[in-house]
């Protein structure tokens, strides 16, 4: 149990065990006197009430949630509770687990609601929503009406994919991990080629619900066994999926990568759900008619009608920022502009790092790239000659660099604007051949869309007198053209490397930015009670 939830538990006289509440370590409980629990809050007729037993139960059921037991003292408690049952409440068992439990029950409401930490505390600019509840208020509340279940069921994330992750975690912790990994291969192993390994292959692709046989009563963990030495179709198909599922090339050809993906153990998937569930806890309200979710590490973008669309209305690829030098942040913005043929004004880290250097080097490099040095920061400040003398001056950053609308700009034809202190955006590209990649980490930190027509299209949908007709036109015109939202679009960067697609299957990805890594290791470094 975390310090400051309980700070201790003692045996005392007749040997009912006693909790003693502290909360002044806890937040939201830090610097508050501990909540006033009315006597006799979870006992009747010194027995624990229905409530008690009920409450007990979610605090021993709460790994079902991706938390921890042992966070919320539930061992304890529940013997607690059976001394307090065989003491008829006296030696003050009654009073201790009015106080214990109480606590207990409104840390657990609060981790469910909100999340064990803040992901501010590792690194990301993601504000929890604050609704300032009164967790420890509320808990009594559903103790004397015996509504706690109820109540867990309210505070509980609302988010589809938080129940499907819920059923996935459930399913992965039935799993066992393989004693044998499978060995590296000399060469990629195509359908129809030898692989002496097959049978343990098979069985794990059959536990992990890829494989699945004519006749197969399921997905569940049983033992498949399977004759011979032959890669054979069916195997490869079940391979093909497992690697549409894990982010890899989905060709049904046995690599390395493959293998190596195969060898990740079950107990680190199950992480990652658990992951991806205390994620979920930090989601802002989606409260506009339309949301898009990026989920970086997956490299995808869906878009949706929150209460209205069964299933997103729309997706596509997309390329994020390079893993460790410019990653895409985690954000919750507004998306309010799209700009049809818009400049690229080229940042300033990328004119030193990339722009200066070549045009040092090759005097015709301006020119070929449609770019331009502009002596202010309107797209309608006047251009100057790209002289020596103006160069000097772009360098110690007097002027600005940006490059002309057209088929070559870096944005590609379209951009989408939600503003934010990183002056991250998604837009076009000129070069599609990258979103072939099953990698695509590429960008310094925008987001390049595979299909900007259609998000164009899908994002004034609801916007007045901008049918897929005059998009296009728009994308054909000489010069930028800004729409202005009537309703801002909710737009969440998210990094999650565990997620249940719209088609119901499970998909992990890579920890390309090391945040599965920092998140595990701050939850696991969290203070307990020994």
């Amino acid at each position: 149990m975390r310090v400051g939830q309980l700070s201790s538990w003692c045996v005392v006289a007749g040997g009912a065990l006693c909790a003693v509440a502290c909360v002044d370590q806890y937040p939201p409980f830090a610097n508050q006197p501990p909540p006033v629990v009315e006597h006799r809050l979870w006992t009747v007729a010194g027995q624990p009430s229905a409530a008690a037993l009920e409450a007990l139960q979610l605090l021993r059921s709460s790994a079902e949630e991706g938390l921890r037991p042992e966070d919320y003292a539930a061992d304890a408690l529940t013997l607690l509770a059976d001394a307090t049952a065989a003491a008829h409440g006296a030696h003050g068992g009654a009073a201790a687990l009015d106080a214990g439990l109480t606590l207990a029950v409104a840390a657990y409401l609060r981790d469910l609601h909100r999340g064990r930490l803040d992901p501010r505390d590792i690194g990301l600019r993601l504000e929890v929503p604050d609704d300032g509840h009164d967790f420890a208020a509320l808990v009594r509340e559903a103790a004397a009406a015996n509504r706690v279940s109820t109540l867990v069921e309210a505070y509980r994330p609302s988010p589809p994919q938080y129940g499907a992750l819920r059923r996935e975690l459930r399913r992965y912790r039935g799993l066992r991990d393989d004693a044998v990994l499978l060995p590296p291969v000399e060469r990629s192993v195509h359908p129809g080629e030898f692989y002496a390994d097959v049978t343990p292959l098979a069985r794990r692709l059959a536990r992990l619900g890829d494989l699945i046989e004519e006749g197969s009563p399921g997905t569940a963990d049983r033992d498949t066994s399977r004759a011979g030495t032959v890669y054979d179709a069916t195997v490869a198909d079940a391979i093909r999926r497992f690697q549409e599922r894990h982010g890899l090339e989905a060709d049904g050809v046995l690599g390395n990568a493959t293998i190596a993906a195969l060898n990740v153990p079950v107990s680190w998937r199950t992480r990652q759900i658990e992951l991806a569930l205390e994620r979920l806890r930090w989601l802002p309200h989606l409260n506009r008619p339309r949301v898009l979710v990026l989920n970086i590490p997956m490299f995808h973008l869906w878009g949706w009608r929150p209460g209205v669309d069964a299933a997103p209305s729309f997706s596509t690829r997309v390329i994020v920022g390079k893993a460790l030098s410019t990653a895409t942040p985690v954000m919750a913005k507004e998306m309010r502009e799209v700009i049809f043929r818009p400049y690229w004004n080229v940042p300033r880290s990328i004119l030193r790092a990339e722009v200066l250097p070549l045009v040092q080097r090759d005097a015709g490099y301006l020119q070929r790239q449609n770019m331009e040095l502009v002596a202010g920061e309107r797209d309608d400040d006047p251009v100057v000659e790209a002289s020596p003398a103006n160069l000097e001056r772009l360098r110690r950053g007097q002027l600005r660099l940006r490059q002309r609308p057209g088929t070559g700009n870096a944005l590609g034809l379209v951009k989408f604007v939600f503003p934010n202190d990183e002056q991250v955006y998604m837009h076009g590209t000129p070069a599609p051949a990258l979103f072939d990649r099953s990698r695509r980490d590429f960008s310094h930190g925008c987001v390049r869309v595979q299909d900007p027509v259609g998000l164009a299209v899908w994002v004034l949908s609801q916007e007045t007198g901008w049918p897929r007709e005059r998009i296009a036109a728009a994308m054909a015109a000489g010069r930028p053209q800004p729409v202005r939202l009537d309703t801002p679009i909710q737009v969440l960067l998210f990094y999650t490397t565990a997620a249940v697609w719209p088609d119901g299957t499970l998909h992990f990805a890579d920890d390309i930015y090391g945040h599965d890594t920092r998140l595990d290791r701050a939850l696991r470094a969290s203070p307990m009670l020994e």
